[in-house]
């Protein structure tokens, strides 16, 4: 598994409907995409749950890296490129994916944590301590799925969650999703994945 997300940053007086438009007329179009685990189409703004821009930011699991290639190279990605300009892609190596008891409903948000491993942190140690809390968090009421990736650049932990609801404030950045495109999450794998 790898996952992947990019932001646009849009102005502070931007027309979010925007955004929620493109989402609905192209939202569908990745949910048949070979190779995609899942597609968060996530969106902040400004002033709503605490965001302080608006933004639009979708989060991807891929079960298969080459399709990773095949979508950032393509046609779909040539759109958003073409209509906003190339956004930094930032992707990490999975290491942690479960459903949750909310997994058959549609989410409505996601959050995105970070946490950068201390210089001395025995990274193997901090990992399986943050596989622990997902293994915990899988199995609160209103998770619909949750993974954990590394950015072994940086020693980067991302903690990734989708909500069936509202997002919790100390689960980290939180995003409303406007679509969910999820043709390969039983590909994604259970539990660790190291």
């Amino acid at each position: 598994m790898h996952a992947m997300q990019y932001a646009l940053t849009l102005p502070a007086d931007y027309d979010m409907r925007i955004i929620r438009d493109r989402v609905r007329a192209r939202g569908h179009l990745l949910d048949d995409f070979a190779g995609l685990g899942l597609k968060a189409y996530g969106i902040r703004e400004r002033g709503v749950d605490g965001a302080p821009v608006n933004q639009y930011a979708p989060f991807y699991l891929w079960a298969d890296p080459e399709a990773m290639n095949r979508f950032l190279l393509g046609d779909g990605f040539r759109g958003v490129v073409r209509d906003f300009g190339r956004p930094a892609v930032q992707h990490w190596q999975g290491l942690f994916h479960r459903s949750g008891p909310a997994a058959g409903a549609p989410p409505r948000a996601f959050t995105r944590r970070t946490v950068t491993l201390a210089e001395d942190a025995d990274a193997a140690t901090v990992i399986a301590q943050a596989i622990a809390g997902h293994e915990e968090l899988a199995t609160t009421n209103g998770v619909h799925t949750t993974a954990l990736a590394l950015d072994p650049r940086r020693w980067e932990l991302v903690h990734f969650t989708l909500w069936a609801d509202h997002a919790p404030r100390s689960a980290g950045d939180r995003y409303q999703v406007l679509h969910l495109s999820a043709p390969g999450a039983g590909l994604l794998g259970e539990g660790r994945q190291w």
